[in-house]
């Protein structure tokens, strides 16, 4: 065989893999504009379901009619876009991922595809667990400690008015939305579309990948980088990254952090346990095909006994 044949044969394998990795990044591609064409049909709905936790926070603290506004022409448009690209990838995701594995797929062996694949389908699952606990519990916390600030603080300055004024007790305003002072000029909540929903998004991708923890290390662990014992011992340093996180994700309330960092370290807890399963799994699998002596099992043991066995002669 020539040298120019064989240079023919060895690029003839990179164009079918450039080929195929062409053909599922368009497939990919054409998943996610069809995904981001669906949501924004309901964007709207969309939108007024991540706000849900500011509007109830309003009503609850007295305002008949929550109101958010926005300022610039194409504000609002550039707003369902942009709940259409997040949500789009969400409903596109499946085939985005199918299109991942049926690429990587015939590169792995047989125990590969059985490891990856259960992770392919956990990530996402763990994704929109958090994202639903971000929404359920962490935003509405977050819009009661904001909202709820500023009410208090109007209470306290009216109060303060009426003690030095000698307003009489019962003509106070009411300052749950639109606080007043005796002497200054009402301050009251404008909200935007875009900066409301900019929180409420940025807690939704911050739980759903925190959620992704488990899934992360679970792999690592299955592919030997991580094991239970090491993880277990960077309990401390995992501890102080994790309050590091908490007070850079979420808003300046200890409640909220405090929600994190419990959920977090949850899921960092549950990680160990899950490698450790696999660890215990896979010394089963080694034990059964005569990899993994008994006798092996504790070198240090073996090592100290043998020691011990020289020392009484």
């Amino acid at each position: 065989m020539s040298q120019s044949e064989e240079v023919e044969d060895s690029t003839a394998p990179l164009i079918e893999h450039l080929a195929e990795l062409r053909t599922r990044l368009i497939r990919a591609v054409l998943a996610f504009a069809v995904g981001v064409i669906l949501a924004f049909v309901v964007a709207e709905p969309i939108l007024q379901f991540l706000v849900k936790p500011i509007e109830e926070t309003l009503r609850a603290l007295g305002d008949p009619s929550p109101t958010l506004q926005y300022t610039s022409p194409q504000e609002y448009l550039f707003t369902l876009f942009r709940i259409s690209m997040v949500f789009g990838f969400a409903l596109s995701f499946p085939m985005i991922g199918y299109q991942l594995w049926r690429f990587v797929a015939p590169g792995l062996y047989k125990t590969e595809k059985g490891a990856f694949l259960p992770f392919l389908i956990a990530s996402p699952f763990m994704f929109l667990l958090g994202a639903t606990f971000a929404q359920l519990v962490v935003t509405p916390l977050a819009m009661q400690f904001f909202l709820g600030f500023a009410d208090v603080s109007s209470i306290f300055a009216n109060l303060l008015s009426q003690a030095a004024n000698d307003v009489p007790n019962g003509v106070m305003v009411d300052t749950a939305i639109v606080p007043e002072t005796a002497n200054g000029v009402k301050i009251t909540f404008f909200g935007k579309v875009n900066e409301s929903l900019d929180i409420t998004l940025k807690f939704i991708m911050a739980f759903g990948l925190c959620f992704q923890l488990p899934v992360l290390l679970t792999l690592m662990g299955k592919a030997g980088l991580v094991s239970a014992d090491g993880l277990g011992a960077m309990r401390k340093y995992a501890v102080v990254a994790i309050l590091v996180l908490a007070a850079l994700v979420t808003p300046p309330d200890v409640i909220t952090q405090m929600i994190l960092f419990v959920v977090v370290y949850g899921l960092y807890e549950m990680s160990i346990f899950l490698v450790r399963r696999v660890e215990a799994k896979r010394e089963e699998k080694l034990r059964a095909e005569g990899y993994y002596d008994d006798e092996d099992e504790d070198p240090l043991m073996a090592e100290f006994e043998a020691d011990e066995g020289e020392d009484d002669r």
